[in-house]
């Protein structure tokens, strides 16, 4: 086994991970409907067009993860099956995370939230994204989450780059792209707008 790869947390072995030259360190890969958490020195990526991506960590204990969910909770839903090892739902990917960031070492009390996606990516449908917004904000509040920071909204598609152990966390806002192409992209769980990532600029937050 390549010795840069530590082992991961169980029950996250099928997230993909790969080595990334240009930073040094392993990625792990989230697609729609996944999460991950982590307490190695290793980064957290996924690409967001409408969905929300939530980072959630304990920078004291050095450990966090990100989800990423496409839809909020339908009204009346009060329990989402977890062996469909999916978290396609807001609140399903959000009480996952949190327990599973908690299970492995962090403190409530120290949690920390950053928040990620919620673009208007398809003409087509209704704003997804703005339900995805209100869905996640009151989340937070309801459970009484600090919300450190976030960039949400607006008419593009974003790729997240998350540090699970200190919180830090980069967004690249893909500008320069069609919104044809976005939107095709968004359909097939935007795989291919990474490539394009070159062309923006990066943010901190």
């Amino acid at each position: 086994m390549d010795n840069r790869f530590k082992p991961v947390i169980r029950g996250f072995e099928h997230v993909k991970r790969f080595w990334d030259s240009g930073r040094g360190c392993v990625i792990a890969k989230v697609l729609p409907g996944e999460f991950y958490v982590s307490k190695n020195d290793e980064l957290i990526s996924t690409v967001l067009g409408s969905c929300i991506a939530a980072c959630v960590y304990d920078d004291k204990l050095g450990v966090g993860g990100m989800n990423h969910f496409m839809l909020p909770a339908a009204k009346g839903i009060k329990e989402i099956h977890a062996d469909d090892l999916t978290c396609r739902y807001g609140n399903w990917a959000m009480e996952y995370l949190i327990n599973e960031v908690l299970k492995n070492g962090a403190s409530k009390a120290n949690l920390k939230v950053k928040l990620f996606g919620g673009g208007k990516i398809i003409r087509s449908m209704t704003d997804i994204g703005v339900g995805n917004i209100r869905f996640a904000n009151a989340y937070i509040q309801e459970e009484r989450l600090e919300l450190v920071s976030h960039d949400v909204g607006g008419p593009w598609p974003r790729k997240v780059v998350f540090h699970p152990q200190t919180g830090r966390a980069q967004v690249k806002k893909l500008r320069e792209m069609h919104n044809d192409t976005i939107e095709r992209r968004e359909v097939r769980y935007l795989h291919d707008i990474e490539s394009q990532d070159a062309q923006t600029d990066i943010e901190l937050f």
